[in-house]
């Protein structure tokens, strides 16, 4: 099993940080030994692909659009998703291997194939993701880092923005939610800049969840502590 975050990028070594929480469940455990290997969307990390080759997804996948979760959480929307929409694949990134096991069970329950799992940095998965490969991405409740000093280790800055852009179909969606006022201000400051539009039809848009949305457990924590979801929408140029 692969849990590594290395990248040249390092001031940011432990960019994330916490990768690994409280001890795991011995059944947890068994998910990570005998699953995640498998589910690989391919050689990502630098020690197994140093060569920064990149990823043959149309081999991976069958040929099927593929859809990119930075930072999954828990996994519950990762595989509603899947079980929506089985005729896409999709790639879900998360570096916080609590998260990953959990994801792993729930794979399990829903019975889905058409997932993959990386479990680290998802800069080192853009290194390998070819130009034009994803047909959507979600950012769904990120790390808000809501200390002004730690801004710039928002997931909303160009240097994740740009890399993202180019892994994304022209047209491709972006969708980002998350419960935090200043997170939207840089959400919509910095997204355009990167290259997308924002696909809002009207004040109070962003209130509304999209059609095939699942409410995640960090969703029902903001509500309950009474925090407002944003939901944007956005189109790569």
């Amino acid at each position: 099993m692969t849990t590594s975050n290395k990248h040249p990028g390092a001031p940011w070594r432990n960019f994330y940080g916490r990768i690994k929480g409280k001890t795991l469940r011995p059944n947890q455990e068994t998910f990570l030994d005998e699953d995640l290997a498998a589910l690989s969307p391919g050689a990502v990390d630098w020690e197994e692909n140093p060569e920064r080759q990149p990823l043959d997804l149309s081999v991976r996948f069958d040929g099927r659009p593929v859809w990119l979760e930075v930072g999954f959480g828990g996994g519950e929307h990762l595989v509603h998703q899947a079980v929506t929409h089985p005729d896409v694949a999709i790639i879900g990134c998360e570096p916080f291997i609590n998260g990953v096991a959990m994801l792993l069970g729930k794979i399990r329950d829903a019975g889905v194939s058409n997932l993959a799992v990386y479990p680290g940095d998802v800069r080192n998965l853009f290194d390998v993701l070819p130009d034009g490969s994803i047909d959507k991405a979600f950012l769904l409740y990120p790390d808000p880092w809501p200390k002004k000093r730690h801004h710039r280790r928002r997931f909303v800055t160009q240097e994740h923005l740009e890399p993202l852009h180019a892994a994304m179909k022209p047209g491709a969606e972006f969708r980002v939610a998350t419960d935090i006022p200043d997170y939207v201000r840089q959400t919509l400051i910095e997204v355009p800049k990167a290259g997308f539009d924002w696909l809002a039809e009207g004040p109070g848009d962003w209130r509304r969840p999209w059609a095939d949305w699942l409410s995640t457990r960090y969703e029902q924590k903001a509500l309950r502590e009474g925090r407002v979801p944003h939901y944007m929408t956005f189109r790569r140029r």
